[in-house]
């Protein structure tokens, strides 16, 4: 019979921790295989970390992970595994505390960066320390986004916005962040330019009717009628999305911006009295027509008009019976009016100032 009384047993006894499901315990390695770790935990059993309880990483090989004398924090899930030993967690003990880590930054609106693990139909999956967070497509841009696809394995920053781990429903907002963001950059935009002043953007939408520039803050329009000096068919004609466009804030109004290409310096009117004057032959490309005439292009911005009855010494009834747009003409100006940036020319003047030319004098 043992010399070792009950009194003593009793004492040994409680000398061991006291440990219980739920419980955190603190333990030493005391021996690693290809599926479960070992552990001293001061208790009258060992306790038992198997692979799916150390991680979800499959990849994982605990032999290089682990070493007998580490020392590591576990959560017990059985007192008992059936097998006389204690059950450990040290993966759900890791995500406790990061679910708790989680909580505070939803309670204190921290700003989180992860990495994106999934792109989905409805959004994006981010894990933050072993915790799956999903974000809404409607909640990654301040923008539409047609194709999510390129942030798969990008870093991104997000708040949570709503927690609640029992129903494994945890939602991270992007978006929040980009417009107040924006709102600072248009904050110190607006309070650093004035009209008139030269900015650089590049162009990130392009209508029928004009373009938008990114200014960096905000946007500026660029209308079709102030994209050059002369006629613009179309705007996608001139530019496309990404270019780099210089251009002059034209006027501020509230929060919108609008900008110009027709810098008053380049007016081709600047100059066209003296390139024009009366009596001077042009050639030009008739660029439009109507009933009583054809518009002819001098460059870009200086139009003159050719009217149907000086096309020519013979009777035209319509411009398009003798000119097609594009075509490119002779005429002299027969009229400038500076005021109202007028030009008229005429062709059967030349042509009547031609054949005085070539008449032999008697």
């Amino acid at each position: 019979m043992s010399d070792v009384s009950f009194e003593q047993l009793l004492n040994e006894e409680g000398s061991l921790n006291q440990i219980r499901t739920g419980a955190v315990v603190k333990g030493t390695v005391i021996g690693v295989k290809e599926n479960e770790i070992s552990l001293n935990i001061g208790y009258k059993a060992d306790g038992i970390v198997t692979k799916n309880e150390y991680t979800n990483d499959s990849s994982v090989d605990l032999l290089e992970a682990v070493h007998v004398g580490d020392e590591m924090e576990v959560k017990v899930l059985k007192v008992n595994d059936g097998e006389g030993q204690v059950a450990l967690s040290y993966k759900r003990l890791a995500q406790d505390r990061s679910s708790k880590q989680l909580e505070e930054a939803f309670e204190n609106k921290t700003v989180l960066t992860a990495k994106v693990t999934q792109v989905l139909n409805g959004g994006l999956s981010v894990v933050v320390d072993g915790i799956r967070v999903f974000i809404p497509a409607s909640l990654v841009s301040d923008e539409y986004e047609r194709d999510l696809n390129k942030y798969a394995n990008q870093d991104i920053q997000f708040v949570i916005i709503e927690f609640n781990p029992k129903k494994r429903r945890i939602i991270g907002d992007r978006k929040q962040l980009l417009v107040a963001k924006k709102a600072e950059m248009q904050k110190a935009l607006m309070a650093r330019i004035k009209e008139g002043m030269i900015v650089t953007g590049r162009v990130k939408n392009i209508t029928d009717f004009g373009a938008f520039i990114d200014l960096g803050g905000a946007d500026g329009l660029l209308h079709i009628s102030e994209m050059s000096w002369g006629r613009v068919e179309s705007p996608k004609k001139v530019f496309k999305v990404g270019d780099e466009v210089e251009a002059f804030i034209k006027e501020i109004k509230g929060d919108k911006i609008a900008l110009s290409l027709k810098f008053p310096d380049r007016n081709p009117w600047l100059h066209a009295e003296e390139k024009y004057a009366v009596g001077t032959v042009i050639t030009g490309r008739v660029a439009r027509m109507t009933d009583f005439g054809a518009f002819v292009e001098l460059e870009p911005g200086v139009d003159a008009l050719l009217h149907v009855s000086q096309i020519s010494r013979s009777h035209v009834d319509k411009p398009s019976d003798v000119l097609s747009v594009g075509q490119e003409i002779e005429a002299k100006v027969v009229d400038f009016n500076p005021e109202e940036k007028k030009i008229s020319l005429s062709m059967k003047a030349l042509e009547m100032e031609q054949d005085t030319e070539e008449t032999p004098a008697e």
